[in-house]
């Protein structure tokens, strides 16, 4: 996980999507794979009859425990402290990477074995371990091979679907000494495997998992995978540590039922994850540690229209749905959440670097429709807009583009004779003229043929003006 250079600079999201829009065969491989993720949901959800049913519950669960976040928090540790777990609160980023280094430096600890963590991504945890000593595994496949490729995850759920199997090949055989040429999946995740599981059993390891639920009435830590690396960091190393953070908290294991059934349909299209582990209490003679970590969701809670961001289950549905993500890469995005859910978290961070990725959408509410949890994400892109627009962090172009817009559109006369007029020019002028710099709509597609008339111009022609 790379941490931004500076938090000023602005991310442009339609610079760095042009640049993966550049390498057609990834493209076309990116969208078709996500748009299966989607279908295969789809056909799960259909197959369930009470399916929007559990939506409405699984939304209604999500939104009592936010609205009474400290209490279940509360009940989550006195359960935790009790099965044995010790519980440590980091309220930034900073915090949990210290308590992190704190506990592996003091019992001589220099490597960590970890499953995927969205969290400790967020935090920039390998950015700060490293330099000071500690060498930082993921044991995801997905994981590894962006951490070998020194790039950040580009999906919630799969981190390298940007990838094709040939380039994992070639960046296996630039670091972990495989056959670049031989891009067989089942070769490629078995050399992965084979050059990971050492770092398991080596002295002075500690091993360490995230968390998709927190459950409060038995203190326990839920982690779903299909890999099973999340069983051995947290098993096989003397200490577990789990980042979790606050919003994952559900009040009780009977809640954990509905969250379960939903997860893998709405991300894989899978009735369920391989593993489904729970970790209440540490083995004998081991340690067990959670970290609950706020890292600016209590601040978020406050915000009357983007709390419900909290509500995410980090499934990655809206996603594999969003047409502007399936086209333009999730590294495109410039934060640990890409996405249309990227697009309503990162701004909470930091308005100004994200401010260009709720325009990154087309407002198709497709994203909506899909969450398990019924977060309303694309009322909240727009909703981000007027806030970005309020604040005066949209770009000098987009701003005086927009001023004009707006007055064309303010003016019936003045709109019906540009729209004469570049009728017009769609069938007369050349292709120089039409695509030039300022017409960034042709940059990645043509121009539609100009109608031979306006609808105005039809319905003066066919209507007759009412007596």
């Amino acid at each position: 996980m790379s941490k931004p250079v500076s938090k000023t600079v602005r991310i442009d999201h339609a610079k760095a999507a042009g640049a993966f829009l550049q390498k057609p065969d990834h493209v076309a491989f990116h969208d078709k794979r996500l748009w299966d993720l989607r279908s295969k949901r789809d056909a799960q959800a259909h197959g369930i009859p009470e399916w929007e049913t559990m939506r409405d519950l699984a939304s209604a669960i999500k939104e009592h425990t936010l609205s009474n976040l400290a209490d279940y928090i509360a009940q989550f540790v006195d359960q935790a402290e009790k099965n044995g777990v010790v519980v440590h609160f980091a309220a930034n980023a900073q915090e949990h990477n210290e308590i992190v280094y704190q506990l592996m430096s003091a019992r001589g600890m220099t490597s960590l074995v970890k499953s995927k963590s969205m969290l400790t991504d967020e935090c920039y945890m390998r950015d700060y371990l490293e330099p000071r000593g500690i060498t930082v595994m993921e044991t995801d496949l997905g994981e590894r091979i962006q951490q070998l490729d020194h790039q950040d995850p580009s999906h919630m759920v799969v981190p390298a679907v940007h990838k094709l199997r040939a380039d994992v090949a070639e960046l296996f055989g630039k670091t972990i000494g495989t056959d670049p040429k031989n891009s067989d999946i089942h070769y490629l995740a078995e050399s992965q495997r084979m050059n990971t599981r050492p770092y398991f059993v080596r002295e002075k390891t500690a091993g360490m998992t995230g968390c998709n639920f927190a459950v409060a009435d038995t203190g326990t830590v839920v982690v779903c995978t299909n890999e099973g690396n999340a069983d051995l960091s947290a098993n096989v190393p003397p200490l577990h540590i789990a980042s979790i953070g606050i919003e994952k908290l559900i009040p009780s294991v009977a809640d954990l039922g509905v969250f379960v059934r939903m997860l893998s349909r709405s991300a894989l299209g899978s009735p369920i994850t391989q593993y489904t582990s729970h970790f209440r209490a540490p083995r004998p003679g081991t340690e067990m540690h959670f970290i609950l970590v706020d890292n600016g969701r209590s601040e978020r809670l406050a915000m009357d229209d983007f709390w419900f961001s909290l509500k995410c289950i980090r499934c990655g549905a809206c996603m594999n749905t969003c047409p502007v993500y399936r086209r333009s890469g999730g590294l495109s995005y410039g934060g640990t959440y890409s996405g249309p859910i990227g697009a309503i978290i990162n701004p909470t961070y930091d308005l100004k670097r994200y401010s260009a990725l709720p325009f990154a959408s087309t407002m198709n509410g497709s994203c909506t429709n899909v969450c398990p949890v019924k977060v309303n994400i694309h009322e909240q892109i727009y909703k981000w807009r007027a806030v970005i627009a309020e604040k005066h962090e949209v770009p000098f172009v987009k701003q005086e583009v927009l001023k004009m817009a707006g007055r064309l559109l303010a003016s019936p006369t003045l709109y019906r004779a540009t729209v004469a007029s570049l009728g017009g020019a769609l069938k007369r002028l050349p292709n120089f003229v039409l695509y030039n710099p300022l017409n960034i709509w042709g940059r990645g597609r043509d121009l539609p043929e100009a109608p031979a008339e306006t609808f105005h111009e039809w319905y003066k022609k066919n209507r007759k003006p009412a007596k």
